[in-house]
C-alpha cells in the first residue's frame, strides 16, 4: 500500500509525462499549462487511495485518475473565464496569458481527454465507470449554473447553498473514490459507501474553504483573506449571517453588500466583527463537524479492516486539518 504522498508524486510525475503529439500543438499548450500549475491533486489522490484500499497495484489506474484530474481542471479553466479570474495559483489564467476564444477551445477539448483518459479500462468496468463520469459531470454542470445565479440572488437559503457545493465540489470527491473502488472490483456496497464518505467530506471541505476566507491564516491559506466578503459571495457564512442577524446587524451587512465603492480591509474587518456579533464562526464549524462525523460513518461500513483504511483516513484528516 503506498500513503498519499508516495501517490502524489506518482500522479505529478505521470502528469507530466503525458504526451501531446497531436496538432495544432497551439491548441494542447494551454492544456499543458493548465495541468503544470500544481495544485494539491485531490482527486487523483482519493481515486488511487480508494483502490488501494482493495488492491496493491494503483498504478494500474493512473491514466483514469489523470483523467479526473484533467476534467477538474477543465472546469477552473472555464470558471476563471465566467468569473473574469486573473490568476490562478498564482499564475496567468488561459484567457489571459492567450484569449477568451482560446480558453473556450482548449476548454472543450480538455473535457473530451478527460474522457478518453479515464475510457481506458477494462470493458468489463467501462459501462459502471462513464455512467458515473458522465452523471457527476453534469452534476457539476448544475451545481456551477446554481452558484452563478445566486450572485444576483439576496434570498439564497442555507438548503440552497449545500446543495450547490455538494453539485459543485463534492460530487468529484465522490466520483473519485467511487471509480477507485469500482476499479478495484469492490462490492457495489462498499464503492457507494465510498461515495457517500466522500460527498460527506467534500461538503466539509467546501465549508472549511468558506471558514478560512474569513478566519484562516494567509500564509497557511495561500491566498489573501477577505475575498468572499468583497465580492459579496453567497458562503454558508454569509448566507447564515443575513438570515440570522437582528435589524440593526442587517442594516449594516446589507449597507456593505450593496456597496459600490468601499475600502476593502474597512469592509472585510466590518462584516468579520458582524459574523463575530452573530456567531457565524462557531455555526460553521459545527456544521463542518457534522459531514466530517457523517463522512466517518459512511468510511467506517467499508468492510476492510482498520489497517487498510488508514492512508486514507490519514489523507482525509491532513485535508481537514484534524485528527480522525
Amino acid at each position: 500500500m503506498y500513503n498519499s504522498d508516495e501517490i502524489l508524486k506518482r500522479v505529478n510525475d505521470a502528469l507530466e509525462a503525458l504526451p501531446y503529439d497531436r496538432q495544432p500543438q497551439s491548441l494542447y499548450e494551454p492544456i499543458r499549462y493548465v495541468l503544470s500549475l500544481g495544485g494539491k491533486r485531490i482527486r487523483p489522490v482519493l481515486m488511487l487511495l480508494g483502490y488501494n484500499l482493495f488492491k496493491d497495484d494503483p498504478e494500474r489506474i493512473m491514466m483514469q485518475a489523470l483523467g479526473i484530474e484533467t476534467y477538474h481542471n477543465y472546469t477552473l479553466l472555464h470558471d476563471d473565464l465566467m468569473d473574469n479570474a486573473d490568476l490562478r495559483r498564482g499564475n496567468q489564467t488561459v484567457h489571459k496569458r492567450w484569449d477568451a476564444n482560446k480558453a473556450i477551445l482548449s476548454g472543450d477539448s480538455m473535457l473530451v481527454l478527460a474522457y478518453q483518459r479515464v475510457a481506458q479500462c477494462d470493458s468489463k468496468h467501462l459501462p459502471a465507470v462513464l455512467g458515473l463520469f458522465t452523471e457527476t459531470a453534469l452534476e457539476i454542470g448544475e451545481g456551477q449554473e446554481y452558484d452563478m445565479s445566486f450572485e444576483t440572488r439576496n434570498d439564497v437559503t442555507e438548503e440552497e447553498y449545500i446543495e450547490m457545493i455538494r453539485l459543485k465540489t463534492s460530487v468529484l470527491l465522490a466520483c473519485a473514490l467511487k471509480m477507485g473502488a469500482i476499479l478495484a472490483d469492490a462490492s457495489d456496497a462498499d464503492a457507494e459507501n465510498l461515495y457517500r464518505f466522500g460527498e460527506q467530506i467534500g461538503l466539509a471541505f467546501q465549508l472549511q474553504d468558506d471558514l478560512l476566507d474569513v478566519y484562516g491564516d494567509p500564509k497557511v491559506f495561500g491566498k489573501a483573506i477577505g475575498g468572499d466578503i468583497t465580492s459579496n459571495k453567497k458562503t454558508y457564512m454569509l448566507i447564515n449571517a443575513v438570515n440570522r442577524a437582528n435589524a440593526a446587524q442587517r442594516e449594516e451587512l446589507m449597507r456593505w453588500i450593496e456597496a459600490k465603492d468601499f475600502d476593502r480591509q474597512e469592509k472585510i474587518n466590518a462584516v468579520t466583527r458582524l459574523y463575530d456579533e452573530i456567531g457565524i464562526r462557531q455555526l460553521c464549524e459545527e456544521k463542518i463537524n457534522y459531514y466530517f462525523e457523517e463522512g466517518k460513518k459512511y468510511l467506517e461500513k467499508v468492510e476492510l479492516p482498520a489497517g487498510r483504511k488508514q492512508y486514507l483516513q490519514a489523507y482525509v484528516n491532513e485535508m481537514m486539518h484534524r485528527e480522525f
